[in-house]
């Protein structure tokens, strides 16, 4: 059996609390969990559809023994009792914006060395496609997953925006949802390492990994996905 990986107190906490809401609030389902690494770093990259989606997500990975670090807003850091666990579980704010942008990436960075599980939403917010299918996304993530040798891995995650839609104001815990998590192969990204990174090429990256990631989802919810992606660019 495999080894979890220690998180200590705050992490327990956050434990304490997401696993009885997720479990009333909706099933949990996992295909290909075993793609994640039980040791050493790697980098999810993930679609973002409800606000919901970090609960299920740190779920998520904690079932397959490893303990998450998250890019979040920085803003979440301010909301009692949930910021304390943030950085009491040394999760990673995110100041987009500001002389603190680039604090975030370089923090994702050490995680990553120190050999530790990073998710990512490249998306940036949850996504504004009336259907729910992955919106462009920033660059940030090229540029964590070409800077390291560890695997860079899509997971498609569907079922939380039926229990939670924040743009229609929808809460509908019942019945019981089903939160699906799929793992996909880590990304081959051999032929863009050890290029320059210019603009150009970390966009075909971030649409490569991303490309990914809505494939997944298709495959979840066993629909055709759209050309492209929701929205404007975004560097």
């Amino acid at each position: 059996m495999a080894k979890r990986e220690k998180g200590g107190f705050w992490v327990g906490v956050a434990a304490a609390i997401v696993y009885p809401m997720s479990f009333v609030l909706g099933r949990h389902r996992m295909v290909h969990g075993e793609r994640i690494p039980r040791e050493g770093a790697a980098l999810l990259v993930m679609n973002h559809i409800s606000h919901l989606d970090p609960c299920y997500d740190a779920m998520f990975v904690h079932k397959n023994y490893r303990v998450p670090r998250f890019l979040g807003k920085h803003s979440l850091w301010n909301v009692p009792i949930m910021g304390a666990i943030l950085k009491g579980a040394k999760q990673i704010p995110v100041y987009r914006g500001t002389s603190d942008a680039q604090q975030s990436l370089r923090a994702a960075h050490e995680a990553l060395e120190a050999g530790q599980i990073v998710v990512i939403y490249p998306e940036g917010t949850i996504t504004r496609d009336p259907d729910g299918w992955p919106a462009n996304s920033r660059t940030g993530v090229a540029r964590l997953a070409l800077q390291h040798d560890g695997p860079v891995i899509p997971v498609a995650r569907w079922g939380t925006l039926d229990l939670y839609n924040h743009y229609q104001k929808k809460f509908r815990p019942f019945p019981r949802k089903t939160i699906t998590h799929f793992v996909g192969e880590p990304v081959d990204l051999s032929a863009y390492r050890g290029k320059e990174e210019t603009l150009p090429l970390l966009r075909e990256v971030t649409d490569l990994l991303m490309g990914a990631v809505k494939e997944h989802l298709a495959e979840v919810r066993r629909e055709q996905a759209p050309e492209g992606f929701y929205g404007p660019r975004k560097a």
